[in-house]
């Protein structure tokens, strides 16, 4: 038994080790597994505890660092280096020095990156719209509490916001601030989490207080009448699109246009940049005309230079002579950060639960959290007055008596008994007697116990009036009213960021930068592309091709003209001769499906050249259908380089054939493989706005025939092959003697 029991073998676990070496056994676990016991607690952390902000309007880091300065008396005291505050900030903050250095610099008054800085700033703080100038170290720079922050901190000490201790528990912090203005909405806020990121623009202070109001005495208020739109520390001009404006107010998301302020200096002949979009710096801005200039696309502009000083932003464009700064202007819009889009993203945390809110409903949620602080507030102020007038009930009592309660004192031996023996001499009970019982010798006499007795009246009126106010939520309401108008008038600032709208500018069309001379354009069937100068052309016109290759288009073009793709599988590919590079006629050429990026088994079956997008196409198909389709709708806004569905997919494309706008007669000839062929007017066939259309039957097939081929013809062509001539379709058309390998056709 014992031997048998020796070969057995171990069972195999259930999830199989492997040994690797240097890393020993390493146990198999299913990547679910994994991801929810290691990836979900670091990404719910991200995004609970650093990268979005919470309705008070701060992120932890930011919470951090402004408590530990009002704890270190920066709000009335003088300035300190930033290097202390740093310092002392780590007790709360479990980062670097140089990660809690860089958020005080943004959300410091020289950095110019919130519309409301809450840091007063004294040294470099580097510029939020300058990527190169960089802050100075921490031990240079000096910094307090700007005087706004009194609303962040107002009755902090009241139990007004939840505390709860630090990250090695030496000491509290609080969870939230109890700002009395929705400073959510007054400064910007960008974070990115795991999965999902925020951004909150900036509007104006007085704006955004009149709103709040608003929105608490009628909940329908139209918010875009008293909250005009962003207001961005840097200034410059907003696009008053009051339907996208009104999307972002409902949703929480979309994206505001904003443009440069700028002047003329007619004496140096340029313009001047004064301020720029938020979203952008000076060197991304310069570094696009230098970009632009370079290749072309800016011959107005000779030079570019930041002029940036104490005085602030300024950025100097010199002009060519000859050339209008408003229509620079406008294409320097176009073509530069000069005016840039702001995406709006209002995702914020809630309850511990990040969602993306519209501003009435951010509103609404900032109300009842300030709702909460007037309330506790409230609630410690009652009670702080309550005891206080429990202890003056307890020294009112001992007026009638004086000398008695200084007797029992005297008297009493043992110190542990002057409580209980007051207590029981004026039927006090113990907090009372404990108050008595500490008042110094000096004021025990009745004109100090007549003054402190005297408040009890107050302090019952004031406990009723709390009482009051405690009960009734329009009060509490009007609490939160009362100082937001104070807020408002104290802090508020007239608009930076002004408008524009559609009316005031007369958007320019991009000018086409493209040189035009004329070219000969070439496609042969197998899908190789030429464009030959003339004077190349001229001296060697013996086109070189693949074997059982042939030239299907050939045209005297120009540069510009716009060109169409279309292939096998019902897509049309738009690009432009200039695409295209020059070549000779000894030369291959450029393959089509290469250059545009055809897919797999995509060939080339016709190309059509436009300038205008006037006249229309004629599809013809194998079936005998032709479809008439005018070629605008081809035409889109957006520069698309590929369309679907650019013709029918119900028969295999034979031909593509352009009609021109100013055609009157335009004879088409279809031929079939059985010999069979027809001449008709393209006027015949109907014209359909819909790409996709099967058209109408042109030729009668017999069976197992099929269009092999399809041309416009001629004038003199078309007498040649008048006999074919249809003045109705579809036909039947007549017999065709073709001749193999020649390419041409003999009439019967």
């Amino acid at each position: 038994m014992a031997r048998k029991k020796q070969s057995e073998k171990p069972k195999k676990p259930a999830i199989p080790n492997a040994y690797i070496a240097g890393a020993g056994i390493v146990e198999e676990e299913k990547i679910t597994e994994t991801l929810e016991k290691n990836y979900m607690p670091y990404a719910m952390s991200v995004i609970v505890s650093r990268a979005l902000p919470e309705i008070d309007g701060f992120k932890p880091s930011h919470r951090k660092l402004l408590y530990t300065m009002y704890k270190m008396n920066l709000l009335s005291g003088g300035l300190t280096k930033s290097a202390n505050v740093v310092g002392q900030t780590m007790r709360l903050n479990p980062h670097g020095d140089s990660a809690i250095y860089e958020t005080m610099v943004r959300l410091a008054r020289g950095n110019e990156a919130l519309l409301h800085p809450y840091v007063q700033s004294k040294g470099n703080f580097g510029k939020a719209y300058s990527r190169d100038m960089a802050y100075a170290a921490s031990r240079y720079t000096e910094v307090k509490l700007e005087p706004i922050c009194h609303e962040l901190f107002r009755d902090i000490d009241k139990d007004t916001v939840d505390f709860v201790p630090n990250y090695d528990n030496t000491m509290q912090e609080p969870t939230l601030f109890p700002t009395t203005f929705p400073s959510i909405l007054v400064n910007a806020n960008v974070g990115i989490a795991v999965s999902m990121a925020s951004n909150v623009c900036p509007f104006n202070l007085a704006e955004v207080c009149e709103t709040a109001i608003a929105v608490m005495k009628d909940p329908n208020h139209d918010i875009l009448s008293t909250l005009k739109g962003p207001d961005f520390p840097g200034g410059g001009f907003l696009y008053y699109d009051e339907a996208e404006l009104q999307k972002i107010y409902a949703t929480g998301r979309g994206s505001v246009r904003v443009r440069a302020k700028w002047n003329y200096n007619k004496a140096d002949n340029c313009l001047e940049i004064t301020e720029i979009p938020y979203s952008t710096t000076i060197e991304a801005i310069i570094d696009k005309i230098v970009d632009c200039i370079k290749q072309g696309k800016l011959r107005e502009v000779s030079y570019v230079r930041d002029e940036t000083d104490i005085d602030g932003l300024k950025i100097a464009i010199d002009l060519k002579r000859g050339n209008d700064p408003e229509k620079v202007m406008q294409k320097l819009f176009r073509m530069t950060p000069l005016q840039d889009s702001y995406s709006c993203n209002f995702n914020i945390l809630v309850g511990g639960v990040p969602r993306v809110m519209g501003i009435k409903e951010i509103l609404d949620e900032w109300t009842v959290f300030r709702m909460e602080c007037v309330r506790r507030r409230l609630i410690f102020d009652l009670n702080k007055k309550k005891e206080k007038l429990h202890l003056l009930l307890g020294l009112e009592k001992i007026l009638l008596d004086i000398d008695k309660a200084i007797r029992i004192v005297r008297e009493t031996e043992e110190e542990t008994d002057v409580i209980p023996n007051l207590m029981i001499g004026f039927g006090i009970d113990e907090v009372q007697a404990e108050y008595v019982a500490e008042i110094k010798l000096r004021h025990l006499n009745r004109e100090y116990i007549l003054k402190r007795t005297q408040e009890t009246d107050q302090l019952k009126a004031d406990i009723a009036e709390l009482e009051d106010t405690l009960s009734s939520k329009k009060k509490m309401r009007k609490i939160i009213i009362m100082e937001l108008k104070e807020t408002a008038k104290k802090y508020g600032q007239p608009r930076k960021t002004l408008f524009y709208y559609a009316s005031d500018v007369e958007e320019e069309q991009e000018d086409d930068e493209t040189p035009d001379y004329p070219v000969h354009l070439f496609l042969s069937e197998s899908g190789y592309f030429k464009k030959i100068l003339p004077a190349s052309l001229r001296m060697n016109s013996e086109q070189k091709l693949k074997d059982d290759d042939h030239m299907i288009y050939h045209a005297e073009l120009n540069n510009k003209i716009e060109l169409l793709f279309f292939t096998n599988q019902q897509l049309v590919y738009k690009t432009r001769a200039a695409e295209f590079g020059e070549c000779k006629a000894s030369a291959l050429g450029d393959y089509v499906p290469a250059k545009l990026g055809f897919g797999e088994g995509e060939t080339v079956v016709q190309m059509i050249a436009t300038s205008d997008y006037s006249g229309d196409l004629l599809f013809v198909y194998a079936n005998g259908k032709v479809a008439r389709v005018p070629l605008a709708s081809y035409q889109t806004k957006t520069n698309r380089k590929k369309l679907q569905k650019a013709y029918s997919a119900k028969s295999p494309l034979v031909q593509v054939l352009q009609i021109p706008v100013d055609a009157a007669e335009c004879p088409v000839f279809v031929r079939t493989d059985g010999n069979r062929a027809v001449m008709f007017d393209a006027s015949l066939v109907a014209a359909k706005s819909t790409r996709g259309t099967q058209g109408v039957q042109v030729i009668s097939l017999k069976a197992n025939q099929l269009v092999c081929e399809a041309q416009i013809l001629s004038e003199d062509e078309a007498k040649a092959r008048k006999k074919y001539r249809v003045k109705s379709i579809p036909a039947a058309g007549g017999i065709v003697r073709d001749f193999p390998g020649t390419g041409q056709m003999t009439l019967a």
